[in-house]
C-alpha cells in the first residue's frame, strides 16, 4: 500500500487538523463539521493528482482551449456517521462521483475493552472497474476500514481503490496494508503513534461521530 501523509508538508492543513484536536474549538460542532469537510476537500486534491487523464478541446466565446481532465469513474463510499462531513468535502471535487454508504460501528460486548465491527446498512453501486475511494475520518485499529471493503465485495472489483482518513494510528495502517491490494493508496491528513485500551487513536481527537452531531446513547 502507497502510503501519502499529508502531514509531513507544512500547508493550510495543519490549521484544520490543530482545530479539529483543539478540546475548546471542537466544541463548536459545526465548525468542527466544516474543518473535516475542508480536509476531505484537500485530501481529494491530492488524490486527484494520481488519477488518469485525458486531452479535451472545449470552445470559449473566444477561441479553443484544450486541458487535460481525469478519466476515472468513481464511486465514493464513507463509513456513517462520522464519514458524512469528509463524503461532503470529497463530493465538493468529485461532484459526478457515484455514492456509496455504509453503516459500521463498534459492538462492545462485556469487555469494555474489546468490540466487533458490525454492519448492518449498505447502499451501493456497481464497483467494477471503477475508482473506489473509501473515506472513515478516524482510521484506529483498521478493522472498520477492512469490514467494508469485506462487504463492498460483492458489488464489483475496483479498478483501484484509494483510502481517505484524517486521523490515523500505525496500528490500523498496518491493519489495512495487509488488507487491502497491494496498489491501494492511503491519503492521510496526520498519523500518530498508538491506540489507548479501548482502541482510541492517541493523542486523536474523541470521537468524531459525536463531535460532528452529538454524543449517542448506544
Amino acid at each position: 500500500m502507497q502510503i501519502h501523509n499529508l502531514s509531513k508538508e507544512n500547508s493550510i492543513l495543519n490549521t484544520f487538523i490543530s482545530e479539529i484536536r483543539d478540546s475548546t474549538i471542537q466544541k463548536d460542532s459545526m465548525r468542527f463539521r466544516r474543518n473535516i469537510e475542508r480536509i476531505g476537500e484537500i485530501l481529494g486534491y491530492e488524490m486527484s493528482k494520481s488519477l488518469n487523464y485525458h486531452s479535451k478541446t472545449i470552445a470559449t466565446p473566444l477561441g479553443k482551449s484544450t486541458t487535460n481532465l481525469f478519466n476515472n469513474d468513481i464511486v465514493l463510499c464513507s463509513i456513517l456517521r462520522a464519514g458524512v462531513p469528509l463524503h461532503h468535502g470529497l463530493l465538493n471535487y468529485f461532484d459526478k462521483a457515484e455514492n456509496a454508504f455504509i453503516s459500521a460501528y463498534r459492538h462492545h460486548k462485556k469487555n469494555p475493552e474489546s468490540f466487533e465491527i458490525i454492519v448492518n446498512y449498505l447502499a451501493c453501486p456497481n464497483l467494477e472497474g471503477k475508482t473506489l475511494v473509501l473515506a472513515d475520518p478516524m482510521l484506529a485499529s483498521g478493522q472498520s476500514m477492512v469490514a467494508t471493503f469485506e462487504a463492498l465485495k460483492p458489488f464489483g472489483t475496483p479498478k483501484e481503490v484509494h483510502l481517505i482518513s484524517v486521523i490515523g494510528a500505525k496500528n490500523g495502517i498496518d491493519t489495512v496494508s495487509k488488507s487491502f491490494p497491494e496498489n491501494t493508496h492511503l491519503w492521510i491528513a496526520a498519523i500518530d503513534e498508538t491506540l489507548n485500551n479501548k482502541g482510541y487513536i492517541i493523542p486523536g481527537l474523541g470521537d468524531a461521530g459525536d463531535l460532528a452531531f452529538g454524543v449517542k446513547l448506544q
